[in-house]
């Protein structure tokens, strides 16, 4: 990729994504299959750790994932941008607990694409950005109710 189409990506997001007792259903894939489909978001990279009880790590492959038939992520075979590294399959294997797996997914947002160039080109930078937990919203969201009902 050339420096002049880095200059027109969208903003880049990381998600790892923890399934508890290494049960991956597969239900948030048609949905993520849509996001690709009408071009909201470009999958960079998906990879999938596992944490086992004794806190060893094992890199999955994703033809692995689908040995019962009932998740089948093979469409992103090969989607390796080479922007996920091992130290960075180590990093989010940290975070896990024991006895679970996770799917960690680099996508682009190219809904954001053409306000993240013009922006670019006008001399604006990113000086910061975050995400607001889920569960931090509803805390949030239910102390204010409460504060409105007293």
């Amino acid at each position: 990729m050339s420096v002049d189409e880095f200059s027109e990506m969208g903003p880049v997001d990381y998600l790892i994504l923890e399934f508890p007792g290494n049960r991956m259903t597969g239900e948030g894939l048609p949905l993520l299959l849509d996001l690709v489909d009408r071009h909201v978001i470009r999958v960079l990279d998906l990879c999938f750790v596992r944490k086992d009880d004794d806190g060893s790590v094992t890199a999955l492959e994703i033809a692995d994932m689908d040995g019962d038939g009932g998740l089948d992520v093979s469409v992103f075979e090969g989607a390796s941008s080479g922007l996920l590294g091992e130290d960075d399959l180590e990093e989010a294997a940290a975070v896990l607990e024991p006895g679970s797996s996770a799917g960690i997914i680099v996508y682009e947002n190219l809904w954001a694409a053409p306000l993240a160039a013009a922006l670019r080109r006008s001399g604006a930078r990113m000086v910061a950005n975050g995400r607001i937990p889920f569960e931090d919203l509803l805390t949030t969201l239910e102390a204010a109710e409460t504060q409105s009902a007293s």
